[in-house]
């Protein structure tokens, strides 16, 4: 079994580096609480390793596939509750692909599994709040 730890350590006023995987990000919070805009808020961080996640495994579906695209890119947006803790309660992520002779068949299910067996972000994003998704083929909604 795999243990994943990171370090995070106070700059200056709401502002941390943190080191994860030998690589290090400053992450910060906005200027009403104290930030000074120097890196990404923590939360949002949360709805980029949900696009990563599921971008890694819908790509790496699609390779086993031979599907042929010319983009493909992930959208993901964040509803945040009015009740304290701050949290998101309703997330919604879009899958764009554009080429020539894209099969959408494939596309949905590269989704599917991504949702529904591999991304392990989704499943715990999953235990509290309501995710939504969308795929669209050359701008068109499926």
């Amino acid at each position: 079994m795999k243990n994943d730890s990171i370090k995070v350590k106070h700059i200056e006023n709401m502002s941390f580096a943190t080191e994860t995987d030998g690589f290090e990000l400053i992450i910060d919070a906005h200027p009403d609480f104290g930030g000074n805009n120097k890196g990404p808020k923590p939360k949002t961080l949360v709805l980029t390793a949900l696009g990563g996640c599921t971008s890694m495994d819908v790509v790496s579906t699609l390779k086993k596939m031979r599907v042929d695209y010319t983009e493909f890119t992930v959208f993901v947006s964040g509803e945040l509750n009015d009740a304290t803790p701050k949290y998101y309660h309703k997330i919604h992520v879009i899958y764009e692909i554009t080429g020539d002779n894209i099969p959408a068949d494939k596309i949905k299910r590269a989704v599917e599994l991504s949702e529904e067996k591999y991304c392990g972000v989704s499943f715990m994003l999953r235990k509290a709040a309501e995710i939504t998704s969308e795929i669209r083929i050359n701008g068109k909604v499926l």
